[in-house]
């Protein structure tokens, strides 16, 4: 294991666990959502109102920062956390899934993968060796192996030629990565929704050894269901002393549900991109502000609720500004879907502390079907 770089099990209830990861940056509790910087900044959030949620840990994107304003600009001006005013822990990722879904003329090859791009139509060539130098530039905390990630549904021939691939970019990239000791490199878990082929991957990057573990490869298409179905066995094939790492989810349901099954952290865009579109996450569900039946509401988005927007600001106000287009509606509704999402994970920490999972997530549930029901 990395020097400087740790994680132990406080607690477990199930299958899901609480713990804590150590960096010299500082320590990160999970299960863990981690707040989503694509360019080195949480959407309409400043970086102390981002700490201010209870997020330990903030991920960036290593496809955006290379094309923009690059890593060696970063790395010029000291660094990805000077850089954006964040002295917590970032991770960031491999920029393997922006390539498949932003970029312009891919052409893949077993060395990696030329592309165009999607901003300015310049030519890059990301191979598994550069994605870990440009985390390096960045100066990242937990850097993400380079992998391939095909969209389901796809045929088992493809998941598994796609899959195989990754597990030979992974040993490339424990390689490349070398000794930097404080830092940690999670290899990412592929094989779709196929038990045999998840196995495959599981053991072979076990056979190279990381610091943490990623199930990739869901939230892309292949619905809930099967995502769940998925995560009943796909975190028990990784080392259980060592993170574990479900990419690009989610929604709160979701979120709660990869936590029943042994999931430690997480990461969307959801709760800054809703926020730009009006919606706010509660504790009954989700608020679309922009609905005319909050124009003249008194009531916050969430009475429960301590974030600034709640205490601060009415629903009425809060569509005013959203449909006035004004700034100030981003940030408060931005903020406050932040502090839900962390104000969950605090609950599901607890939870599983007090080896009282299970009621949290029923009262989860069961508040949720309830609706935004609440009386004027």
């Amino acid at each position: 294991m990395a020097q400087g770089f740790g994680f132990s099990l406080t607690a477990t209830d199930g299958a899901a666990r609480a713990g804590v990861i150590s960096t010299p940056r500082g320590q990160v509790r999970t299960p863990a959502f981690m707040p989503v910087g694509t360019a080195a900044t949480v959407k309409a959030m400043l970086p102390e109102s981002v700490a201010a949620t209870g997020a330990d840990i903030l991920l960036g994107n290593t496809y955006h920062l290379m094309l923009r304003p690059t890593a060696e600009r970063i790395a010029r001006l000291g660094g990805l956390h000077r850089f954006m005013n964040w002295e917590r822990p970032i991770l960031t990722d491999s920029g393997g899934f922006q390539v498949m879904s932003l970029a312009a003329l891919r052409k893949m090859t077993e060395e990696g993968v030329r592309f165009k791009s999607h901003i300015d139509g310049s030519a890059h060539h990301l191979t598994p060796e550069r994605s870990m130098e440009i985390q390096r530039l960045l100066g990242s905390d937990i850097v993400m192996a380079f992998d391939e990630c095909p969209a389901l549904p796809a045929t088992d021939a493809v998941v598994a030629a796609s899959m195989r691939r990754s597990m030979r970019w992974a040993a490339r990239s424990r390689e490349a990565f070398g000794e930097r000791p404080g830092h940690a490199l999670f290899g990412i878990m592929q094989g779709g929704v196929t038990q045999e082929l998840r196995a495959e991957s599981a053991a072979a990057l076990r056979g190279i050894g990381f610091e943490g573990y990623a199930v990739g490869g869901l939230a892309v298409g292949e619905g809930q269901a099967a995502m769940f179905g998925v995560l009943d066995y796909a975190p028990g094939m990784l080392p259980a002393d060592k993170p574990r790492y479900l990419m690009g989810v989610g929604k709160p349901d979701d979120i709660v549900g990869a936590v029943e099954r042994g999931i430690d952290m997480m990461d969307c865009v959801l709760p800054s991109r809703s926020g730009r579109t009006g919606q706010a996450f509660t504790r009954r569900g989700v608020v679309n502000i922009k609905n005319a039946r909050h124009m003249d509401d008194p009531r916050p988005l969430d009475a429960a609720c301590t974030c600034p927007a709640c205490r601060s600001y009415s629903r009425a106000y809060l569509h005013h500004v959203f449909r006035a287009q004004e700034i100030i509606a981003s940030m408060l509704i931005t903020w406050h879907n932040l502090h839900y999402y962390q104000e969950l994970m605090a609950g599901l920490r607890s939870a599983i502390e007090a080896g009282k999972l299970a009621p949290f997530v029923q009262a989860f549930h069961a508040q949720r079907a309830e609706g935004d029901i609440e009386p004027l």
